[in-house]
């Protein structure tokens, strides 16, 4: 990463510029508010920044060369823009490189089809042909371990087959009633088979005190490789995670090519595939968060962290999970260090590592840096896709909403009219990285976004790609985040941590609990 950083910095110092926007009614006359407005919505640089994370780096898998190319320009970025930054290792995690790969039905017929490697498969040695059989449905142990020496020398299709890649939304609106519902109760029966069956596979290769995976039986009993399909419910849209194989190659097909396969194998004409996978399995290497400051002029030791996974899994370029997020506070950072370089708060940048893998990055970080957690003032964290923030929940802490009321009130109308506060809400204990800090009690917001029909289409998906950014969100995002930070740096008070009483779960009758902070994990290995 010697020479593509340098170069992308060049070109990504050159920012857009946008037309001046509609004449806006600040709430306040503060000089400050007005200038952020500016810079964030007039002066933007989060088209820059979006492109070259999402075109140029491409997806950042945690332990790829990519995210650590991310980290390095990440930190030169930053430091252009006056911000001192650094990349702080946390631990290691099992390095893979990407490389070409192919699957080609080449029985009955010749079709390229449309195929990604999992990430963390292992390749292939040049081509490798095999026929495809698809894994029936089992009721147990014998009837499982009968069925696994068919497995040798073939490509086994280990997901469940959908009898339409149409989404519900275009069935519903252009056929009948009646046939709707008919391929609707088919498919939930074959779901239910399907699941059955999963649970009798599962207990059917359990071994010891451990439980060995379909996966890794199919490579036991000599399988050629493992072809799946996670069909998202939206035209084209397949989403695309990990292997489970050690030797043999595995690949997640599209919704239309693995029912192709899967039709010609369960009616008995013959498919033929040709693979190629070239991967790199790099062993074990360092993983890092990039975290930049800046230092607080009159409490240097109580901080404002903005908050976003700077990892991506790679079916697509990552883009709205969460290069946008990671946008939002970079530019954020940009935006506040020219507008309001002298915070009275230290603002604390934080683009983490291994967010998919189980909020790695963030709880090593918060694990690792307890002054941190013991002064925050508020941690802004943003992930769900590219849409205006729609809401923020005051997670549980009674005390939060006076403040976040009061800093909200000196944004202007034109951004805080899509937002609605949930008071006193609930601790999230998962799913992004507000859970490493809101354990402990400290202020931290989620800044949730409108949906832009996020799960359906972009999380986790092939369709993940810059083309899915919207620039006047993300710009409106980003400016929101500046000026939150800017009214809590300035607020005289601390936020309390005063915590709610947690409401009676209506399934077991039995109180929640706050949830408890975790221990990050180290290394891929545990």
């Amino acid at each position: 990463m010697s020479r593509t950083p340098l170069a992308l910095l060049v070109g990504v110092g050159m920012a857009l510029s946008y037309g001046p926007a509609a004449a806006q009614s600040f709430p306040t006359d503060d000089p400050v508010i007005k200038a952020l407005w500016q810079e964030g919505m007039e002066s933007s640089h989060a088209y820059n920044i979006g492109q070259v994370l999402s075109d140029s780096i491409g997806p950042r898998l945690s332990g790829s060369p990519a995210h650590k190319g991310g980290n390095e320009w990440a930190v030169q970025m930053f430091e252009s823009w006056g911000i001192p930054a650094r990349n702080e290792q946390y631990g290691t995690w099992s390095g893979w490189r990407r490389g070409i790969s192919h699957v080609d039905l080449i029985q009955p017929r010749v079709r390229s089809l449309d195929a990604m490697m999992l990430a963390w498969s292992p390749g292939t040695d040049g081509d490798v042909e095999g026929a495809v059989v698809a894994l029936p449905e089992f009721d147990g142990k014998d009837a499982f371990e009968a069925w696994l020496p068919t497995a040798r020398g073939n490509f086994v299709l280990t997901s469940l087959y959908q009898p339409t890649c149409r989404p519900d939304e275009s069935w519903e609106e252009y056929g009948t009633a009646d046939s709707f519902e008919k391929m609707d109760a088919a498919r939930d029966t074959a779901r239910t088979s399907w699941n059955n069956s999963m649970r009798a596979l599962r207990l059917a290769v359990r071994q010891d005190d451990s439980t060995a995976t379909i996966e890794s039986a199919l490579e036991d009993a000599g399988a050629a490789g493992v072809l799946t399909s996670g069909w998202s419910g939206g035209w084209g849209a397949t989403r695309i995670f990990d292997a489970d194989t050690e030797e043999i190659p595995s690949f997640s097909l599209s919704c239309e090519d693995y029912g192709l396969l899967h039709r010609l194998a369960s009616n008995n004409q013959g498919p033929v595939v040709r693979v190629r996978a070239e991967a790199e399995d790099l062993g074990e290497v360092p993983i890092f968060n990039t975290i930049a400051e800046i230092r607080g002029s009159e409490r240097p030791d109580e901080y404002i962290v903005l908050s976003a996974h700077f990892d991506t899994w790679d079916g697509a370029s990552g883009t709205t999970d969460n290069t946008t997020g990671s946008v939002v506070m970079m530019e954020a950072a940009r935006i506040l260090k020219k507008v309001y370089p002298n915070p009275k708060r230290t603002i604390v940048i934080g683009l983490w590592g291994a967010e998919e893998q189980g909020l790695i990055g963030s709880r090593a970080f918060a694990a690792d840096h307890p002054e941190v957690v013991e002064g925050l003032q508020a941690v802004f964290n943003q992930d769900n896709g590219t849409g205006r923030v729609s809401n923020v929940s005051m997670q549980g802490l009674t005390g939060a909403a006076a403040h976040f009321t009061q800093w909200l009130s000196a944004v202007p109308g034109e951004i805080t009219q899509h937002i609605r506060l949930s008071i006193p809400g609930t601790p999230g204990g998962g799913g992004s990285d507000y859970a490493s800090f809101i354990c402990s009690g400290a202020p931290t917001f989620s800044l949730s976004s409108l949906n832009f029909h996020y799960f359906e289409y972009t999380w986790h998906t092939n369709l993940d790609t810059f083309d899915k950014l919207v620039l006047d969100d993300v710009m409106n995002n980003a400016t929101l985040t500046a000026m939150l930070t800017y009214m809590a740096s300035e607020d005289p008070e601390r936020v309390p941590r005063d915590r709610r009483v947690m409401p009676v779960n209506p399934r077991t009758g039995e109180q929640r609990q706050w949830p408890e902070c975790r221990l990050p994990r180290r290394s891929s290995g545990g």
